[in-house]
């Protein structure tokens, strides 16, 4: 991909600036510390909690695709309840999620050799195991980001832009998603690379990020205006379809389905949560880690009143946060930030 390299450095938020978000305790004894950064905004985009640097930019991995979605449905593209769902999804490529997929292709009679995603195995063990029984092998369309590069594909379809390189940063689809992305978040991008799909990924602050999926997350399908319209029903298909956004276990789904919050997940520690209110917290964990991540992000929505303590213990069980020693729970990880 031709994608244009800064004459300088970008410099985004050190270590000295980060503050600690979480620990891991095994035996009583505190084994692993979580460093990072985090932003909580109020609906109307006002700063409730700030926790280390929320001002340098980061890239935000996955938790861009509601704007990319936004970008495609914006673009004439319309897409409901689950068709909206799989274009945000990071999801565990179970055939419920290929099948989705290949009906966006199918819509817009797109091959699925067009999918310029690199090929995967499923995330889901069952899926995979599958495929290795029936002697397949990895394909792009069991990639976790499939469902977003179709629904691209089909916008280019939609507006009789090339199918080829629609992945470039000059490529019409691309600066429509630009767009979108600075007006959301109110932010000009500080870089833009290229994500672990091969989509462009553009940088931006904590605070940024937070107050554009606020704002995705707080639109209404009635808006009068078209593109807060698309938003609205991207918010109304995640929290209505968790089991699309990740897959059956994952932690975005189980946010989705038993707290109705507006969540994506991205590589590299990077976390987004809306609650129906309109409070949205932004975070980074800093070593990249996404273990601690939900954690941080529920506890920090609950200090602020916008969901309920107890719903976020009852949900901790089911989140992975047990620490192991002898295939016995020894300990747990712990949201630390005061």
């Amino acid at each position: 991909m031709g994608h244009t390299q800064l004459p300088h450095p970008v410099q985004t938020f050190a270590v000295t600036d980060a503050v600690e978000l979480a620990v891991v305790e095994r035996s009583g004894f505190v084994e692993s510390r979580h460093a990072g950064s985090a932003v909580v905004l109020t609906a109307e985009g006002a700063v409730l909690r700030s926790l280390g640097d929320v001002t340098s930019p980061v890239f935000p991995r996955s938790s861009m695709k509601p704007f990319q979605a936004v970008a495609v449905m914006a673009s004439g593209v319309t897409l409901r309840g689950e068709d909206a769902a799989i274009a945000t999804a990071s999801h565990t490529g179970t055939q419920r999620h290929a099948d989705l997929v290949r009906g966006l292709l199918s819509r817009a009679g797109i091959p699925e050799t067009a999918l310029a995603c690199p090929p995967a195995w499923p995330i889901d063990h069952a899926t995979r195991d599958a495929l290795v029984r029936l002697g397949a092998g990895q394909a792009p369309i069991y990639m976790e980001c499939s469902g977003k590069h179709a629904a691209m594909l089909v916008a280019c379809v939609q507006n009789e832009w090339p199918l080829t390189g629609y992945l470039e940063p000059e490529h019409p689809l691309q600066k429509r998603i630009l767009d979108v992305v600075e007006r959301f978040t109110g932010e000009r991008p500080a870089a833009s690379g290229v994500d672990g799909c091969g989509a462009p990924v553009h940088a931006l602050s904590l605070a940024g990020l937070a107050r554009g999926i606020g704002r995705i997350a707080s639109s209404k399908s009635n808006s009068p205006f078209a593109i807060y319209r698309e938003a609205g029903f991207l918010s109304e298909a995640v929290r209505q379809n968790g089991w699309v956004v990740a897959g059956p276990g994952k932690s975005d789904t189980l946010v989705i389905d038993r707290l109705g919050l507006f969540v994506k997940g991205g590589a590299e520690g990077i976390m987004v949560a809306a609650a129906p209110n309109g409070t949205t917290v932004a975070l980074k964990i800093l070593d990249g880690s996404l273990r601690a991540a939900t954690l941080v992000a529920l506890n920090l929505l609950a200090d602020a009143g916008a969901i309920a303590h107890t719903d976020v213990e009852a949900l901790l069980p089911d989140l992975g946060l047990a620490v192991y020693g002898g295939g016995h729970p020894v300990g747990r990880i712990h949201a630390s930030y005061r």
